[in-house]
């Protein structure tokens, strides 16, 4: 990614090596997940994906070995032969408690944790 591109973002991703579900329509695939942020989740393509860009979609991210789960509405914003990236388009309390943890364990920084949330309120 170039420089400028991460200069504009406004969400530190995150590195998260999780099982995943995406589901569309009346499909669903099983992946995993490469990166998250506050705003979207990027995942390795599965074999067989169909979706349309701008469809909305739903990312089911498990965590703790089922026991638990990030649970999106997303939206499809890129697509390569290897990634399909998507923004967040609603996430209900429970999941983003989970979310907010994740970012937290990994960013190490208060008050990096707390302009993500300002961003994520302000957008």
């Amino acid at each position: 990614m170039s420089a400028h591109v991460q200069d504009k973002r406004r969400f530190q991703r995150i590195e998260f090596d999780a099982p995943c579900e995406l589901h569309w329509q009346d499909n669903v695939w099983r992946t995993e997940v490469l990166d998250i942020s506050m705003r979207g989740v990027l995942v390795k393509r599965p074999e067989g994906w169909s979706a349309p860009l701008r469809q909305p979609c739903e990312v089911v991210i498990h965590l703790d070995d089922h026991s638990a789960a990030i649970v999106m509405a997303v939206e499809l914003k890129h697509v390569d032969e290897q990634r399909l990236g998507f923004s967040c388009q609603y996430i209900d309390l429970e999941s983003a408690t989970h979310l907010k943890r994740l970012v937290e364990l990994n960013l190490g920084d208060p008050a990096l944790l707390q302009r993500e949330f300002a961003r994520l309120v302000d957008k």
